[in-house]
């Protein structure tokens, strides 16, 4: 954890969250000097997480630029990621989505090639030979059959991906569930006079 905090706000925080190596009371500019020895010497992959005008050197310099949404216009020019709230846990959610739509893309991938393989030698007339020359008058049809089943496949996987649910919103909505049934609860049991 790299910032400009005091040591003991910084080691508190790092404790809580189970980060090991902490650097604190960074100042702007050797904060883009840290993630550059961080990069260049030590061969790490490197995400900056900030908000100011004093952090967009060190969001251009990492890896993974993470800009909060309430943050400066600079910052949010030099993030690759803009989070809209100023939630932290979105940061999460943000990795876990991109994860989640690379799956996607190769997914999607696979079926579009996996129609043009398979349809495409089919439409080409690999099969004249053993059903004979009328299906030639079938050809165009298997052909754009096949495009639209690899459209279609497409598109539908690519739609499950709006089906996401953050891991922090499912807890909330559950714990929001269980305060209201027990507030329901505690409305319904008749009290003793």
């Amino acid at each position: 954890m790299l910032t400009g905090d005091n040591e003991r706000t910084a080691k508190a925080v790092a404790s809580k969250l189970g980060i090991i190596k902490v650097i604190e009371q960074v100042i702007p500019h050797e904060k883009e000097k840290v993630i550059s020895n961080l990069k260049d010497e030590e061969g790490k992959l490197v995400a900056m997480v900030g908000d100011g005008i004093n952090d967009a050197p060190a969001l251009a310099r990492a890896d993974l630029g993470i800009a909060i949404g309430s943050g400066t216009d600079v910052a949010k020019e030099t993030g690759g990621i803009i989070l809209i709230k100023d939630d932290l846990r979105d940061i999460v959610t943000a990795l876990d989505l991109g994860t989640k739509t690379v799956t996607k893309i190769k997914q999607n991938l696979f079926w579009a090639f996996a129609y043009n393989a398979g349809l495409i030698p089919i439409a080409g007339g690999i099969l004249v030979p053993f059903m004979g020359v009328g299906i030639f008058g079938w050809l165009p049809m298997l052909a754009g059959l096949a495009m639209a089943m690899s459209s279609v496949t497409v598109v539908g996987n690519s739609i499950l991906l709006g089906r996401y649910k953050p891991r922090f919103a499912i807890r909330k909505t559950r714990q929001k569930e269980i305060y209201s049934n027990k507030d329901l609860k505690q409305a319904y049991t008749p009290t003793q006079t």
